[in-house]
């Protein structure tokens, strides 16, 4: 049993599924991570989702499940059987104690989360799964799709997800002035110190910087702008809203010195609105001093 990369037959969009042993595609799972394709869903979140179903469908093997027939028990087990080592799932290797787990709580409560997701798909097209995964609460929570009727029973109990971990919270390691300078000072070419600079200075994820054309960025007004679109490379914004990002004079000058060394002598506008979108080029000599974060808003700190 193992994840596939695959291509959609009429879009040729890049999706995910899992063959069986039979290297024969799961249908039910197939079905769901299609959908997901089909609604726009990030090819990694796709992706995460299908290794996560891969494990549930190999602890199913394991036990002799049905996963129409799973009971919230089976999940509590399916739970315990995550943190065990791969080695030991099957029961033939001995796992010692002293063992420390080897998925930790966000990664299962993310996995849970796609079984979650699984099942609601299955519930809209009709499968029976009983109440497996929820239990009931008070009404008035938030909540995401709504059966035919809601109106009618709206005012009743609603089911939500009912396994899940607490996980500790754990806060992002920032990179200091000093740390960034140093990255900055060891780039051979003026295409990674552009690129690690962006990130610094914007605080943008590297699919929205990979993402980048000239047209989206205005030197005078020093600001980039991040346009979700499909790109020839690849790359990918997370987020499906255009915005607008204020950066510091010393990136657009140094942005300014990667246009001419990859244009040369070429007219300014004519690189800011064509050409290719290959970095190249030597740092000059004197270098480029990283902006002080204090002044560079937009970054969190």
């Amino acid at each position: 049993m193992h994840v596939q990369r695959v291509a959609m037959p009429v879009s040729r969009t890049e999706s995910w599924t899992v063959l069986g042993d039979d290297d024969v595609p799961i249908e039910p799972v197939e079905r769901f991570l299609a959908y997901l394709t089909d609604i726009e869903r990030s090819p990694n979140t796709v992706k995460a989702y299908a290794h996560d179903l891969k494990d549930y469908w190999a602890f199913l093997a394991h036990r002799g499940l049905d996963w129409r027939e799973v009971r919230l028990e089976d999940i509590g087990e399916f739970v315990a059987w995550l943190r065990l080592p791969p080695a030991g799932r099957d029961g033939a290797v001995a796992v010692l104690p002293s063992a420390g787990s080897h998925a930790g709580a966000a990664t299962i409560n993310r996995k849970l989360a796609a079984l979650a997701a699984f099942y609601q798909h299955q519930v809209r097209h009709g499968v029976d799964v009983g109440e497996l995964l929820t239990t009931w609460q008070a009404p008035g929570r938030r909540g995401g799709w709504k059966p035919f009727l809601h109106h009618v029973a709206k005012g009743k109990p609603q089911p939500r997800r009912a396994v899940a971990l607490k996980a500790p919270s754990k806060l992002p390691r920032v990179l200091t002035a000093g740390e960034v300078q140093a990255v900055l000072d060891a780039c051979d070419h003026l295409r990674d110190r552009f690129l690690l600079a962006l990130l610094w200075d914007s605080g943008i994820r590297i699919g929205e910087a990979l993402g980048l054309r000239h047209e989206d960025i205005a030197a005078a007004e020093c600001e980039i702008t991040v346009v979700p679109r499909v790109n020839d490379n690849g790359a990918r914004s997370k987020s499906r809203r255009q915005r607008t990002i204020p950066v510091s004079t010393g990136l657009i000058r140094l942005y300014g010195d990667y246009l001419h060394a990859e244009y040369g002598d070429l007219d300014l506008l004519t690189a800011l609105t064509g050409g290719t979108s290959q970095f190249s080029g030597r740092v000059p000599d004197g270098g480029v001093t990283v902006p002080d974060r204090d002044q560079v808003r937009g970054v969190p700190a």
